[in-house]
């Protein structure tokens, strides 16, 4: 059995959400009508978390948002699994000529997130497409980096961080740190 260790918990992982809106926010004026985009899953849930967080700093507007599963984009599928599940992508609105934010709950290779831009712009040219975490371990594989970040976290490669969230059946809201 592994150990972990409760790196931030419920409270805390609140205070990171809402310091990612209040970026976003500041950043991006209601006027600019950013749309969010969380990779599935816990970007999707973080997604919709940042949304109802922005509504409040909006006065009430709540931007555009959908989830994108970028199983058939990641490079290294056919090593993962041998018939992969693929969830569904959900954008019921334009992306063309919008700032899109797009959000992933933790940004280590940089892997997911290539992939996720490669499945947006299959969906139409946004104007700008920025990138919102609510961790960032490091060990970069590719060039990118977030616009927004909750916390960045030291880790070691033979670590993993978990962002545990209650959409997805846990307890609570909890980033845990263990070995592989």
């Amino acid at each position: 059995m592994s150990q972990t260790q409760t790196i931030f918990d419920q409270d805390q992982v609140g205070e990171l959400v809402s310091k990612l809106a209040r970026e976003i926010a500041a950043r991006h004026p209601v006027e600019d009508e950013p749309a969010l985009v969380g990779i599935r899953t816990g970007g999707a849930h973080l997604a919709w978390r940042l949304r109802e967080e922005l509504a409040g700093l909006y006065g009430g507007y709540f931007p555009d948002t959908g989830v994108i599963d970028i199983t058939l984009y990641r490079d290294d599928w056919t090593r993962l699994h041998h018939r992969p599940r693929v969830g569904r992508t959900e954008i019921g609105f334009p992306l063309e000529e919008r700032i899109v934010v797009l959000i992933d709950d933790v940004l280590y290779t940089g892997r997911t997130v290539r992939a996720g831009l490669d499945e947006l712009i299959d969906f139409g040219r946004p104007q700008r497409i920025e990138l919102a975490v609510l961790i960032d371990r490091g060990h970069r594989e590719l060039p990118i980096q977030p616009d927004y970040v909750g916390a960045v976290v030291e880790t070691r490669r033979e670590e993993v961080i978990d962002v545990c969230l209650r959409e997805e059946g846990y307890g609570s809201d909890a980033v845990v740190r263990r070995l592989r």
